[in-house]
């Protein structure tokens, strides 16, 4: 048996399982989710209007963040006022024998806000995630790896429309990348 709770966080409704399954299998299943991924919860972002920036090379999250911290600085948006996020993820990932690769970084803004290259406004479509929380950014392969497992155990299948994978970091104006606090995002379906 799942119980549902839905919390309504403004646009956003957060609906989270607690899984109640019975028998020795599944009990053992769930505490070494619980061990592993203390907190998974499922997230329905909405449709979002973004500026997009793209870094490419050896740190390419470094060279993405500058050009959004920049951008923000010029139109006046606080990145560390409660309520302004940021997503991320690998555009293009990485590939065998390059330490080269892409991360793209959004900055969800209003129908008012204009872009100019390098960077530009994008359109994207609501989804629902699986989401886990977790601080530090040695960390982020391993948390990344336990919660593709948690999802292979899951219920959830991918969506057909397999939308982006995304990283959340919480605390821009944090220097020290071991203080950093994420939310990892991963698409589902039911």
């Amino acid at each position: 048996m799942k119980r549902l709770g839905i919390i309504e966080l403004g646009p956003l409704r957060v609906a989270t399982t607690l899984g109640l399954k019975s028998g020795t299998e599944s009990k053992r299943h769930i505490e070494e989710v619980s061990m592993t991924l203390r907190d998974v919860r499922i997230v329905k972002l909405p449709p979002m209007r973004v500026v997009s920036a793209l870094g490419f090379g050896k740190e390419p999250e470094t060279q993405a963040w500058t050009l959004i911290k920049d951008y923000a600085a010029q139109v006046g948006i606080d990145l560390a006022a409660e309520g302004t996020r940021t997503f991320g993820f690998d555009n293009p990932s990485p590939s065998p024998g390059s330490e080269n690769y892409g991360y793209e970084l959004w900055l969800p803004v209003g129908p008012e806000v204009e872009a100019s290259e390098p960077l530009e406004i994008k359109e994207i479509p609501g989804g629902t995630y699986a989401v886990t929380r977790f601080t530090g950014l040695s960390n982020i392969g391993r948390v990344w790896k336990e919660l593709v497992a948690w999802f292979e155990d899951s219920p959830y299948t991918c969506p057909s429309n397999c939308y982006q994978c995304l990283e959340e970091q919480h605390q821009p104006a944090e220097r020290d990348p071991e203080k950093w606090i994420f939310d990892l995002y991963l698409p589902i379906a039911e």
